[in-house]
């Protein structure tokens, strides 16, 4: 494939079979190139194939820019830095929704919105009972932001300004309750109702660990130190779970159904599962009781069954800017509170193992963003199980971002990959008391 230039437009030329094409080349903002391919079927009949869609652009879109080779993580133009030292977990929520930062009265008409909207319906305390004791929390919240769907049926008409905009508060309002709730039906203590006069992440914390028979007052340097993982995990341009959320809403499903399957998408352990496959990890080491160096040695071996999670990043290959933050934070918490846990000294071990030797230097595999906010919620008592719904709440109004700005695209379609078949050619059907035994199943 070539470059050319047609005037001021530039274009890349493909040839197949001795014919060639032109495809126009897209720049973005930040002089990212992409070559449209959009035509390229119809007047082709050829598709490109790549697995991952790791070199694939599937939208144009102005929420997020992600540069992995200089570590560079902004929203709409604010750098992610700025956003964790001086905004707050809702200012960021609305600028990605948005697109700008709130004046003040927006600020408060939008928190006093979604404040409002923390309570959930009471027939879905039915619903939770119904779960078993030992069910994760992410089958839980998925299931119940779906089921919210049922109790706004108003929210199917997505050209409906107005509604959505009450739907976006909801989610926001609501998933913390949800989440705190599937929190304490898994460990047999009554639901904690939202408390109106806290702001965002205290309150959650107090769902998550206050009891009736005594008073809980959140901590406000681990309120706000949440309220920062939150704003690291906001949006992430077009990961597995966001792409998921494009997928599920370009049919014009409801945004609570496209919210549900990006939760469930989430819940990999490639994806917002990392954080919780840290924390595994260092169990692991704890429970082998052997010295860090040795895992270390072992992360170097391909033939070991260890891997060393929380360290490099598919995209990020210089230090991921969203772990620089949390690691200062991470520090400051835990010297504050002066926690003992083994686990957590493993970890500070591991961290410091891995940043001496040359084997990850040289391969850039520094933490990541997962590594520190595992071992962060750990410190703030999170359970290991409830990590990626804590992940969940943080990617929601990236989720909503992005499927608010895919459904106002005059653009939209909806998404429908193609493939490149190699199952078998046409064969004629054969009775079944004529066939022989299917070679691809054996008869234990």
């Amino acid at each position: 494939m070539q470059e050319s230039t047609q005037g001021e437009s530039k274009t890349a030329q493909l040839i197949i079979d001795g014919t060639t094409y032109e495809l126009p080349i897209v720049v973005g903002s930040e002089n990212e190139r992409g070559i449209d391919i959009r035509n390229l079927r119809s007047a082709t009949g050829c598709i490109t194939l790549d697995p991952g869609y790791g070199n694939t652009g599937a939208c144009t879109s102005d929420i997020t820019f992600l540069n992995g080779e200089k570590g560079i993580l902004r929203h709409r133009g604010y750098a992610i830095e700025d956003l964790c030292e001086q905004g707050t977990f809702l200012e960021t929520a609305y600028l990605l929704i948005y697109g700008d930062l709130p004046d003040e009265t927006q600020n408060e008409e939008f928190v006093t919105d979604i404040t409002r909207h923390t309570l959930i319906h009471e027939n879905l305390r039915h619903v939770f009972q119904g779960f078993p004791l030992k069910a994760h929390p992410m089958a839980i919240i998925s299931s119940m932001v779906c089921s919210l769907s049922a109790f706004y049926q108003e929210s199917y008409d997505w050209g409906d300004t107005q509604n959505t905009d009450i739907t976006i508060r909801r989610l926001i309002a609501k998933l913390p309750t949800i989440a705190a709730f599937a929190f304490k039906k898994s460990c047999g203590q009554p639901f904690i109702y939202p408390d109106n006069s806290l702001r965002y992440s205290a309150n959650l914390l107090k769902m998550l660990f206050g009891v009736p028979c005594e008073s809980y007052e959140a901590d406000p340097d681990e309120a706000a130190a949440l309220d920062q993982l939150l704003i690291l995990h906001a949006d992430h341009e077009q990961n597995c779970s966001t792409s998921t959320v494009r997928l599920v809403g370009s049919s014009r499903a409801n945004l609570y159904a496209a919210i549900s399957a990006a939760i469930s998408a989430l819940w990999g352990p490639l994806h917002g599962g990392a954080n919780q496959a840290v924390l595994e990890m260092l169990q692991r080491i704890h429970d082998d009781g052997s010295k860090v160096e040795k895992y270390v040695e072992l992360a170097k071996d391909k033939d070991a069954d260890f891997r060393l999670m929380g360290f490099g990043h598919r995209v990020y290959k210089n230090f991921d800017p969203r772990a620089r933050i949390i690691k200062k934070t991470c520090d400051r918490i835990l010297e504050k509170m002066g926690v003992s846990d083994p686990l957590l000294d493993i970890a500070m071990e591991l961290e410091e193992a891995a940043l001496r030797d040359e084997y990850f230097v040289e391969r850039k595999l520094y933490p990541n963003v997962d590594f520190y906010s595992g071992i962060l919620y750990r410190a703030l008592g999170i359970p290991t199980e409830m990590f990626t719904v804590m992940f969940a709440i943080g990617r929601l109004p990236g989720w909503i971002a992005q499927w608010r700005e895919m459904i106002l695209a005059p653009d939209m379609r909806i998404g429908r990959p193609r493939q490149i078949y190699n199952g078998p050619v046409a064969r004629p059907f054969v009775p079944l008391a004529k066939r022989g035994p299917c070679p691809a199943r054996s008869a234990g």
